[in-house]
């Protein structure tokens, strides 16, 4: 067989050639800095022994699809970072507009003028509804945006200590450990109160000393609850000289007063909540936001500005701000970040634009209803404690079924034959929570859907009980 000119690696002959010249035998050879237990061994199985007609395959492919549900079929009352919301048609209707669409990442050689008022807007509602004076135009997701925090603040202070709360996201504590492994940054955990969640002051003073380049916050927490007086964690960082990290869920800004408030240097958080929806885990968004444009020559990222023309009769957008540089400064860069997600930020800007301020309210008033409801409803359950923590929440909550004497797993199994996806087993992150779920309650969750999830555990919990 002779190679095709369009398709690569067609003849048999050229594949040979291809491996002795990068020096290996066999195509596996290129996969052997992957573990072999993370490996599949198996050869796919797709039940067509021979060519056949592009229908027959699209036929099958369908069968196989069919195995998957969507929210459309399950009710879902897991969050944990990833939320489910409604994200208005219109939203994705805009995003597929070919101007949009095809940009892949656009930089200053190839970007439009449309693209890059959406990225100013974008940004402009960002600062907006965390209060800070400056915002990148994104980054990859919430975690890698702690993370680019984190190395920020070092090299703004040049300290080498930061403390992060115990009841952090767990995966945004490990991408935050792998940034920072060979940066010379050492993460410390610090503790919380069993009974509010709230971060133990006395222990942040014993902690925090003039080596600590930043103090982290979540608000609300990766467990739900709202911090209450967290300046007094801004003033405590603030004392030693240490930057104020906050790590935000942007939909709650809607209700909650902005970080700016009180006393965020850096704002972060995970764009998904605004117009993203769930999409298997992502794409998602990193916002990123300074206090001051001090500030902001040590951000990472790229900034999008407004100017005039010399005449200043027509208005124009251009990038002030770019930190991609690995390619020339390499190890002394700001940032090794390569891309971002543009199409996603777009996304964000025409989500936040259909609501305005008092619609964001309105839905942020919504979500409380609803999860404080749901909360009132399982507490009702007997030998269930929700919320576990006497602190204020909103969309999430710790419910703790240790007194049910059934173990959460036996739960959720329960729940999916029900069509509902419970809460997150925390016993895997949280040791102490070692029967407890994380629940989530949003705007599309109906009286109805909560009413059913309650009836449904009140089933399987009486159900244990006679058995």
């Amino acid at each position: 067989m002779e190679s095709h000119p369009w398709v690569p690696n067609s003849a048999q002959k050229i594949f040979c050639k291809m491996l002795s010249e990068v020096g290996v035998k066999d195509i596996e050879d290129l996969f052997d800095d992957i573990p072999g237990e993370v490996r599949g061994k198996a050869k796919m199985d797709l039940e067509i022994k021979r060519p056949v007609p592009e229908y027959i395959v699209w036929r099958k492919v369908k069968q196989i699809l069919k195995k998957n549900r969507s929210l459309l079929e399950l009710k879902c009352f897991r969050g944990a970072g990833c939320w489910p919301h409604y994200v208005p048609a219109v939203v994705r209707e805009i995003l597929r507009r070919s101007e949009f669409y095809t940009s892949y990442t656009p930089y200053q050689a190839e970007i439009s003028q449309g693209m890059l008022q959406a990225l100013f807007e974008y940004q402009s509602m960002i600062a907006d509804l965390t209060g800070m004076e400056v915002v990148n135009a994104s980054l990859y997701d919430g975690s890698t945006a702690l993370a680019e925090a984190i190395l920020m603040a070092k090299r703004v202070n040049g300290r080498s200590k930061v403390l992060v709360p115990r009841t952090m996201n767990p995966q945004y504590l490990e991408v935050v450990r792998t940034y920072t492994k060979y940066q010379n940054i050492k993460v410390v955990e610090v503790d919380y109160c069993r009974e509010t969640g709230y971060m133990d002051r006395d222990d942040l003073q014993n902690k925090i000393d003039k080596d600590t380049a930043a103090v982290c916050l979540e608000v609300p927490s990766f467990l739900g609850f709202i911090e209450e007086d967290p300046d007094e964690i801004a003033e405590i960082a603030h004392s030693k000289g240490a930057l104020f990290i906050v790590s935000v869920d942007p939909i709650s800004l809607g209700i909650l007063k902005p970080p700016a408030d009180y006393g965020a240097d850096i704002v972060v958080g995970e764009g998904q909540p605004l117009g993203l929806g769930l999409n298997y885990g992502g794409p998602l968004l990193g916002l990123f936001g300074v206090r001051d444009l001090k500030l902001a020559r040590k951000m990472p990222g790229r900034l999008i500005g407004m100017t005039t023309t010399l005449d200043e009769s027509q208005r124009g957008f251009c990038m002030v701000w770019q930190t991609r540089e690995q390619h020339i400064r390499r190890e002394r860069a700001t940032s090794n970040i390569c891309t971002n997600e543009a199409l996603c930020a777009v996304a964000v800007a025409v989500y936040l634009s259909l609501l305005g301020p008092k619609g964001l309210r309105k839905l942020c008033e919504t979500i409380l209803y609803n999860s404080h409801y749901l909360a009132k409803q399982l507490n009702s359950i007997e030998g269930v404690v929700a919320p576990l923590f006497k602190s204020a929440f909103f969309k999430e909550f710790v419910a703790d079924f240790s007194e049910t004497g059934v173990s959460v797993e036996h739960v959720n199994r329960e729940l999916l034959k029900r069509d509902i996806i419970g809460g997150l087993e925390l016993n895997r992150y949280f040791p102490e929570l070692n029967n407890a779920l994380l629940f989530c309650a949003t705007e599309i969750h109906m009286k109805e859907d909560l009413d059913y999830l309650v009836e449904a555990l009140k089933e399987i919990l009486l159900g244990e009980k006679h058995v």
